[in-house]
């Protein structure tokens, strides 16, 4: 099992750069950043940290093709690579669905699965080989070519997916692996794996050779209670990502969550918060002690053959900068400290 972090880019920058640092002494394998208007710009930050570590991984998780040019993408990640030397990675998607609307755009008529399958032949193309002429159904290009050009002989790119069916065959038919947003229950890790070896043995791979990623809310401190009610707050803004049918395999009914998405529609922040009960949240979080953790992770996730997981730690600076409230877990220093000492030992 791998271990790495989401940082959210909300943070003043040299503390951000601070928490990579230690991550890569710690030996975690990867640092994601959501490539979203919302935050600081990942591509700056990821460089500057480049220079000050020394092996873990980076790159953007997710990147939203729907709203950043593939080839553009393309450009950026390998230009990281080469800053790294050799470090980086990308996840893509058609993009948050919340954000898309804010840029007035409708995911529903943007055929999302078929713009990021495209998307992926495309930036597949201009990564290995640097030129591009293409002719597709949502993106054309005559002769381009970059000197934006890779370290690593193959630069992972894998496509990001929640719901499936459909999203999690292609990313293991087309692509690396994926990351896939808030997969919990057993039901649903199990559900994300068996189609990733669909499309895996469709196009004749080995599935366990796949990244098989989940990107999941996370809170870790010695204070269980104040663990869950870190993630149980910060884990109402991630319900209007959620598909209804992801949501299902966690045992959550839309009735369950609907007082949610009622009072973000209204504008109703602390509603919102109100009404993510402690069951929604034990469902839709990993959070707790360490040895809760490990529990949660051995028992629900691992056993699916899911081989990587991505801890978006929930900190007191990031609750009091979502939603004003302070409740005392430890920083994203402390957690990833937490993380080494006692989960990572556990998995060997």
């Amino acid at each position: 099992m791998r271990f790495s972090f989401v940082t959210l880019p909300d943070y003043p920058l040299q503390e951000s750069l601070e928490h990579i640092k230690l991550a890569d002494e710690l030996g975690f394998y990867g640092c994601y950043a959501a490539d979203e208007t919302w935050h600081k710009d990942l591509y700056v930050l990821f460089a500057a940290a480049a220079s000050e570590t020394n092996q873990i991984r980076m790159g953007p998780s997710l990147a939203p093709i729907a709203l950043r040019e593939p080839t553009l993408v393309a450009q950026a990640v390998a230009t990281l690579d080469e800053l790294t030397g050799g470090r980086a990675e990308c996840v893509i998607s058609s993009g948050n669905f919340s954000l898309l609307a804010q840029y007035a755009t409708d995911w529903t008529g943007i055929k999302p699965l078929s713009r990021v399958k495209e998307a992926h032949q495309v930036m597949r193309t201009f990564l290995d080989e640097g030129a591009l002429t293409f002719e597709g159904e949502f993106f054309n290009y005559a002769g381009l070519f970059t000197f934006a050009r890779p370290v690593q002989a193959h630069l992972p790119l894998l496509i990001g997916a929640l719901r499936g069916p459909k999203s999690f065959q292609a990313a293991g038919e087309l692509s690396d692996g994926t990351h896939a947003f808030a997969q919990y229950s057993q039901e649903a890790c199990n559900y994300m794996v068996d189609n990733l070896r669909i499309g895996a043995e469709r196009a004749g791979k080995n599935w366990q050779d796949l990244d098989i990623a989940v990107w999941n809310v996370f809170a870790i401190g010695p204070d269980s209670a104040r663990a869950k009610q870190a993630a149980q707050t910060i884990g109402a803004f991630y319900i209007p990502a959620m598909a209804v049918e992801q949501m299902e395999r966690h045992g959550v009914s839309q009735s369950d969550v609907q007082p949610i998405l009622d009072a973000f529609g209204d504008g109703d922040v602390q509603g919102a918060i109100d009404n993510m009960t402690p069951d929604i949240a034990e469902k839709l979080s990993v959070a707790g002690t360490p040895e809760e953790v490990v529990d949660k992770i051995k028992s629900d996730i691992e056993p699916s053959g899911v081989n990587h997981f991505i801890a978006c730690i929930t900190d007191s600076f990031l609750l009091n900068a979502f939603t004003g409230r302070d409740i005392e877990v430890p920083d994203v220093q402390g957690q990833l400290q937490l993380i080494h000492d006692e989960v990572m030992p556990a998995f060997g």
